[in-house]
């Protein structure tokens, strides 16, 4: 199974798309390379129907115009492992949207699987041991080593016994239409390109004071410009938290630089002119220009709401063991609070939560309703 065509001429193409859109269902999956460039991109598309496994190299290729009939046909169900980022990839690469998704990880929670990892399941069920030491490279590099080569077709090769078998169960459980749901929004999904000042994207941003963010959002464009002028991703330039110390210290001198704690000397040794640069120019900016951190408005603490919390709380644990269900996946945090906040006394009033999952009303509501009204 190691000789696994490698499509690399669009004729091929062609053909691979006719030939799948005889079945079906077809597994996908795709590699890409955000761990060793600026500007991540799709490197590799797998595809494994009942009868074959191929590999598509969209590098090679003008475009992948000939794959669009399969992927928006919503008759061909499209078998993806944890699809959201490859939806989104797909979509900002090739404007290419999914229709008739179903993937195998949702499907994996819906049956209370503890561990829903693709080799964690093939393992289990089927002794199959997936090798992930690729699972960072870079696949951008052609040609591709075989070893490679065969991980990538590994990870599509056995969705279609995996699908069968936690389609099987959820349907023994009555949660198809969970999945189905489900799917049905991830097929929206796209990355958001974000606007705005870069430190609204940094995590521990809300946190900072005004001068801090001034500070930051220097260090944030400079780490960019870097990584870019390199081609590689921004952690490997300054990661988050190296940045984060330099912020908290905002150190005027490059010896108050090399006494930040935390930070390796060696990277204050290479980039120890622009990040006081940095520094200097987040420290100039005028008080009255200072960045602003976006908050909601701050709601005041009802105690009869925290109460109503915690018994939602309660309610949710034990409901989660009964049906051997994380009890996230059942009902998030945020949708109890919605709960306990709104204190919905019907079905209608639970429709105003706008983000409650059909599913979620129909199999949870009348719960949800009985312990927020106590």
């Amino acid at each position: 199974m190691n000789n696994v065509p490698m499509i690399t001429e669009q004729s091929d193409l062609s053909a691979l798309a006719a030939r799948l859109q005889q079945h079906e269902r077809v597994a996908v999956d795709l590699e890409a390379d955000s761990m060793h460039h600026y500007t991540d991109k799709v490197c590799l598309l797998q595809f494994s129907s009942p009868e074959e496994t191929c590999l598509v190299d969209p590098l090679a290729l003008p475009d992948l115009e000939p794959l669009r009939s399969l992927f928006e046909n919503p008759t061909i169900e499209k078998l993806f492992h944890a699809g959201d980022y490859d939806l989104r990839s797909l979509r900002r690469d090739f404007n290419l949207q999914v229709r008739g998704l179903v993937d195998t990880m949702l499907a994996a929670q819906f049956c209370g699987e503890a561990r829903i990892g693709l080799a964690d399941l093939l393992n289990k069920y089927f002794s199959v041991e997936l090798d992930k030491k690729f699972q960072r490279a870079d696949w951008s590099i052609r040609p591709l080593p075989d070893g490679m080569v065969h991980y990538a077709a590994e990870d599509t090769r056995h969705l279609h016994r995996l699908a069968e078998l936690l389609r099987d169960r959820l349907a023994n459980l009555g949660r198809m239409s969970w999945l189905e749901e489900e799917c049905a929004l991830l097929e929206e999904v796209s990355f958001d390109q974000g606007s705005g000042p870069m430190f609204l994207r940094f995590k521990g941003a809300g946190r900072l004071g005004r001068r801090q963010l001034a500070i930051l959002e220097e260090l944030l464009r400079w780490r960019d410009r870097e990584a870019q002028r390199r081609d590689v991703p921004p952690f490997k330039i300054f990661g988050n938290k190296h940045l984060l110390e330099v912020v908290q210290v905002a150190p005027a001198t490059k010896r108050a630089l090399f006494a930040v704690p935390g930070v390796p000397s060696k990277l204050v040794q290479r980039y120890t002119a622009q990040l006081l640069d940095c520094v200097a120019k987040g420290e100039g900016v005028p008080e009255g220009e200072l960045p602003v951190f976006p908050r909601g408005e701050r709601r005041r603490k009802d105690p009869e709401e925290a109460v109503r919390m915690e018994r939602l709380k309660r309610w949710r644990v034990k409901k989660a063991e009964e049906l051997q269900l994380d009890p996230g996946v059942m009902v998030n945090n945020a949708l109890l609070e919605a709960v306990a906040r709104c204190v919905p006394r019907t079905r209608e009033d639970l429709e105003e939560i706008h983000f409650m999952r059909d599913w979620q009303r129909r199999e949870f509501g009348d719960d949800l309703i009985s312990v927020a009204n106590g």
